[in-house]
């Protein structure tokens, strides 16, 4: 295995291995958890292989999501049983193989408001998953059954009049936007090429045939060509832009984009000692525990304006309010958020005009969009292994993949390589460190085997081991770490994919930018002029989603976004 940083200069170096003369068996366009799951696939098939990504990695959808890895409950009672199947094979192989170190158990409660039928039919559905996670891979409680006092004693915050018992099951809670760096970072250490920041501009076509893409270097605007045998177009709710570049009426898929918009409020707001599993009119609503927040969602809304920057609206912030106040004695009100955050799901349209979106079909689907290029849309966070394969099978053909099969089932990503050691022996570790059991645990569920390199460098530069004045969970090491090893070139970078403080602080994180900045700004060869450039373009976004949350609509909204983004 090589070196797993991403840094600047690992970047620039993959341009450069792209571009050159022996060009690549697999270009993956998008660096969500799709591409970056395809590429981790290719690449340990013996593949040479690339990602890019126009954004910073996870930028989009795949660092907006519930954060959960769970077998779909909702949909076994749309008796989707394949789909619930193979979800909760792939959450068995998260927890116990691929990232038990991102990866974690979580209990939710669901609150049962009929007596007996109810609890009849509901048992039989959560019996129904929890045997198939059993047969499948997975080992978590199975469930239990409380009465109102018991479901209360888990509970405390839930409206008693809401409930006659409650069952409590288990799904998995994700760090989502950590996944996907994890999972670039275990393709780089495998010998895959990764860039972000890099728009494909173009495809290049000989005799109808895709060879290769024209790539547009956004941090050193240039333009580089780079040639490869076969292009898959993951780029979720882009897919058909992307698509476009292959001919003006190419073939391939179409996706409807759909908004969920979740918000997060102060732990302390809110007691209870499991999630909440809620059903609404429309869909679901989970109340998820985090050590410090919980995140509550989610909205399932057609969005039709620019792509880039989803944001909740007035709209849908009053909507996950009172469905949650519905069942919690607390009340919340705006003033108790912390932040929200919308993300869009590529769901797969169908032939027909689409409806509510919220019917449309959560299975993926590989298509060729034209010789030499196909495109996958679809799924969702759970299933991006399973995806991944599909989708390198189908570059390959059949043929060649049965001689070239995935292995992705017993890869393991950063940071789970020798997991359980570094768990054992994180005692030790803690003590010379002057670490408590929460600052001991945040790390090893953020960086699991690589704990030891985060007290490296606070052993080396014991400035590092201080925590950040205004964030105090995390550990300036960790704003360090995510610029030396996780390949973040922007403030907007570290703040919202990897030290996620835009969505754990009302200001959006703005009073630690002085702080991180300083850290950065060496790290990445800033002066004074570029770091005032950064401060002020993050400061701007976050007052354009502070404005957006007050429109009362998604046009508006949008328009907010754009506005900062052409600024």
């Amino acid at each position: 295995m090589k070196e797993s940083m991403l840094t600047a200069q690992s970047r620039a170096r993959a341009l450069e291995e792209m571009s050159d003369g022996a060009g690549l068996d697999l270009l993956v366009i998008g660096g969500g958890v799709t591409g970056a799951g395809i590429a981790v696939d290719a690449v340990t098939r013996g593949l040479r292989t690339g990602i890019v990504e126009m954004q910073d990695w996870a930028a989009g959808t795949s660092s907006r999501s519930s954060r959960l890895v769970h077998g779909g409950l909702r949909y076994l009672y749309q008796l989707d049983l394949h789909l619930v199947s193979e979800a909760l094979a792939e959450r068995g192989l998260l927890m116990e193989t691929i990232a038990p170190h991102l990866v974690h158990a979580q209990p939710f409660l669901w609150p049962l408001r009929i007596p007996l039928i109810e609890r009849g039919y509901s048992a039989l559905g959560v019996g129904l998953y929890d045997l198939i996670a059993r047969f499948r891979g997975g080992h978590v409680p199975i469930q239990r059954h409380y009465d109102k006092a018991g479901a209360l004693g888990l509970f405390p915050d839930i409206r008693p009049s809401r409930l006659t018992g409650a069952i409590r099951f288990y799904d998995a809670r994700v760090d989502d936007a950590r996944l996907v760096i994890d999972l670039v970072r275990t393709a780089v250490s495998y010998g895959a090429f990764a860039a972000s920041r890099t728009r494909v501009v173009g495809l290049v076509r000989h005799h109808g045939v895709v060879t290769g893409a024209v790539l547009h270097d956004l941090e050193a605007d240039r333009e580089i060509t780079v040639r490869a045998r076969h292009v898959v177009n993951a780029t979720g709710v882009w897919t058909e832009q992307t698509q476009a570049l292959a001919a003006p009426t190419p073939k391939g898929l179409k996706v409807l984009a759909s908004k969920g918009v979740h918000i997060v409020v102060p732990k302390e707001r809110i007691r209870g000692r499991t999630g909440l599993f809620l059903r609404t009119e429309k869909s679901v609503l989970f109340i998820i525990p985090w050590p410090d927040y919980w995140v509550i969602g989610t909205t399932d809304t057609a969005w039709s304006e620019q792509r880039e920057h989803p944001v909740a609206t007035a709209a849908d912030i009053d909507y996950i309010l009172d469905h949650a106040n519905a069942v919690l004695r607390s009340r919340l009100t705006r003033d108790d958020i912390l932040a929200s955050y919308a993300g869009l799901r590529p769901l797969l349209q169908p032939l027909a005009v689409a409806g509510d979106s919220a019917k449309v079909s959560r299975e993926h689907t590989v298509a060729r969009v034209a010789p030499g290029m196909s495109a996958i849309a679809g799924g969702k966070l759970t299933t991006y292994r399973t995806m991944a394969e599909d989708a390198v099978d189908f570059a390959l053909g059949a043929e060649r993949a049965k001689a070239q099969p995935s292995i992705t089932r017993r890869i393991q990503l950063v940071g789970a390589v020798g997991y359980e050691a570094t768990r054992a022996q994180a005692g030790p570790v803690a003590g010379r460190m002057g670490w408590d059991r929460h600052r001991t645990e945040h790390l090893l569920y953020r960086y699991g085997s690589e704990l030891p390199v985060i007290a490296e460098m606070v052993r080396t530069d014991p400035d590092l081991g201080r925590p950040l004045a205004a964030a105090p969970t995390y550990l300036r090491a960790e704003v360090a770490f995510a610029v030396t090893h996780e390949g973040a070139l922007h403030l907007e970078d570290v703040l919202r994919q990897r030290v996620r403080l835009a969505y754990e602080q009302p200001d959006g994180g703005c009073a630690a930018l002085d702080e991180v900045g300083a850290i950065v700004a060496p790290l990445l060869g800033w002066d004074d002029a570029i770091l005032e450039r950064e401060k002020e373009a993050y400061r701007r976004q976050v007052e354009a989603q502070r404005a957006a949350a007050e429109a009362p609509d998604d046009a508006t909204a949008s328009a907010l976004m754009e506005s900062v983004r052409t600024a």
